[in-house]
């Protein structure tokens, strides 16, 4: 086949067109930035284009696939479609390919990128050998955000935007946990209740959900297939916090659940808690690193926290990570939207935060997902006024001017915290001696 992707460096596009171009499919594609997903794909054989034009599309081509992110006015999009091309969206394209195999999605609120990564380890460890598609890179895949296995076994992180997991046709569906999310979509808990009860429905007769018993979230979320249940209240739970190598409670139950996976598909204890023992982060997941600023050697972490149960989770971890010493975060709030209608549960894990300081920079803006009258009602800045916490500070300006204004606030002695799912990452770039 000839497929084109467009949008091609996309986390989750990017995943496809490396599959694609292991069973050795003729992959093209485009991007407005060549970025690192875009030139490994180019050095695996893909090709290409810088940009968007109605001439990067030919009649050769067999499928066109795109980027949820991409608007119907593309004009490649625009040309298949007078090509009679077959489109597809990333979740559609995707959602065809788990009829190919026995698929297990990984799915809920938060956690999905670290448990698939979690898992795939135990899974590997334990001879299961999946194929894996997840959106976010892992060390032990050549720091990719694919895997290709030689089992009849997907393991993929379904994700809920849109809708986007009802695209899926799982034999094994991982509930992490739920709660309200993606407001841009979802109108409320009800409607993202249904949702997910209607993703179940997708299961065949013979097959299984998996979920997190701890969690509240998932209550209503039931189906009359086979259901296993993991929790930190289970023996298993103490034995896996000892090899775990990432802090927080999150972690553990993200953990929890691969182990719970394992366990259902046939794995031995000890093989699974090996693969578990592996894991030590994926790429913006809690990632340490190390970098000079000002002439001092910091530890920095980086991840990729948006929502405030997930920056609750993330900051309660690097204290226990780092215990006594000093740690300071700059999080980036992640679209207008989420920061209006969640303002209230930002303010109360903002009000209690554990770690020695947080900084807020300006809120990302999601490009088409943004409501003009909603950008206008929140701000980071009322965000932190509102928090009255003397641990809290708003950093205003582009990232360039937030890095200085952080640079002068910063002890030599503290360990750097960097959050967000935008473009906050490149704060690490401004922040590093040349």
């Amino acid at each position: 086949m000839n497929i084109h992707f467009v949008g091609i460096g996309g986390i989750g596009t990017s995943s496809l067109a490396r599959h694609f171009l292991a069973l050795g499919e003729s992959v093209t594609g485009s991007d407005l930035t060549i970025n690192n997903n875009v030139r490994d794909l180019m050095d695996r054989g893909a090709i290409v284009y810088n940009g968007h034009s109605d001439d990067n599309v030919s009649k050769d081509i067999d499928l066109v696939v795109h980027s949820p992110a991409v608007q119907k006015e593309n004009p490649e999009l625009q040309e298949a479609e007078r090509l009679s091309i077959e489109v597809k969206s990333y979740p559609e394209a995707l959602g065809k390919l788990t009829n190919d195999y026995f698929t297990i999605a990984i799915s809920g609120t938060h956690g999905k990128s670290t448990t698939t990564a979690m898992a795939a380890l135990a899974l590997i460890e334990a001879g299961i050998d999946p194929t894996v598609i997840i959106g976010t890179k892992v060390e032990q895949f050549g720091n990719s955000n694919y895997r290709k296995g030689n089992s009849k076994y997907l393991l993929i992180e379904a994700d809920e935007w849109n809708g986007s997991m009802l695209n899926y046709n799982p034999n094994v569906i991982v509930l992490t946990n739920l709660e309200m999310e993606h407001l841009d979509y979802y109108k409320d808990l009800n409607h993202l209740e249904n949702t997910f009860l209607e993703y179940l429905n997708n299961l065949p007769k013979d097959g299984v959900l998996i979920k997190n018993e701890d969690h509240s979230g998932l209550k209503n979320i039931n189906t009359d297939k086979k259901t296993y249940l993991f929790s930190k209240k289970n023996d298993i739970s103490d034995e896996i916090k000892k090899i775990l190598k990432v802090p927080g409670n999150h972690n553990l139950e993200n953990a929890l659940a691969a182990y719970k996976l394992g366990e259902v598909l046939g794995g031995s204890k000890e093989d699974l808690l090996k693969g578990l023992s592996n894991f030590s982060g994926t790429w913006r997941r809690f990632q340490e690193k190390e970098i000079t600023i000002a002439g001092n050697n910091h530890k920095v972490i980086v991840d990729y926290a948006h929502h405030p149960t997930e920056l609750g989770a993330i900051l309660e971890a690097l204290r226990e990570k780092f215990k006594d010493e000093k740690v300071v975060a700059v999080f980036q709030p992640h679209q207008y939207q989420r920061s209006h209608y969640l303002f209230d549960e930002f303010i109360k894990e903002l009000q209690s935060v554990p770690i020695d300081k947080l900084f807020l920079t300006d809120i990302y803006s999601v490009p088409g997902r943004e409501d003009e009258e909603i950008k206008k009602k929140v701000s980071s800045k009322k965000i932190v006024l509102e928090a009255n916490n003397k641990k809290v500070d708003y950093l205003p300006g582009d990232l360039k001017q937030a890095a200085k204004l952080f640079k002068e606030r910063l002890q030599s002695d503290e360990i750097v915290a960097i959050i967000g799912a935008g473009d906050i990452y490149l704060l690490e770039k401004f922040l590093k001696d040349k």
